[in-house]
């Protein structure tokens, strides 16, 4: 009989204030350690009457690099933007994703399963 794969799940929110990307930026998530995270859901809304702009990094702890999801994203006043759909995005124990360019407006959510993997280390 093969068994379920065992999977936690973890939901965060922030409002976006940083200007500026790579370590400046603000964290929305970090994968924990010994742990592996699939991202299932990657939200922007605007909750302004104006458009305003966003942008989405991972940060990549193997290569201790920065890399472009979204860049600098215009998404109109009172709207909402989904950045994964059918779409998936695989992240490793320290990995993060982050967000700038916000103006205030803007809102970001993740929802990810999170996998132990003690193989991943911390």
């Amino acid at each position: 009989m093969v068994q379920p794969i065992s999977f936690d799940t973890a939901t965060e929110s922030v409002a976006v204030t940083a200007t500026s990307g790579g370590a400046s930026a603000d964290v929305l998530y970090t994968v924990p350690p010994f742990h592996d995270a699939t991202v299932e859901f990657l939200h922007v809304s605007n909750g302004a009457a104006s458009t305003d702009n966003v942008s989405i990094q991972w940060y990549h702890k193997e290569d201790n690099a920065y890399y472009t999801i979204v860049n600098n994203k215009s998404v109109s006043g009172n709207d909402v933007y989904n950045v994964i759909t059918a779409d998936r995005l695989h992240l490793h124990a320290g990995d993060k994703i982050v967000v700038f360019n916000g103006g205030g407006s803007i809102g970001v959510t993740i929802s990810c399963k999170e996998y132990y993997n003690p193989a991943r280390g911390n």
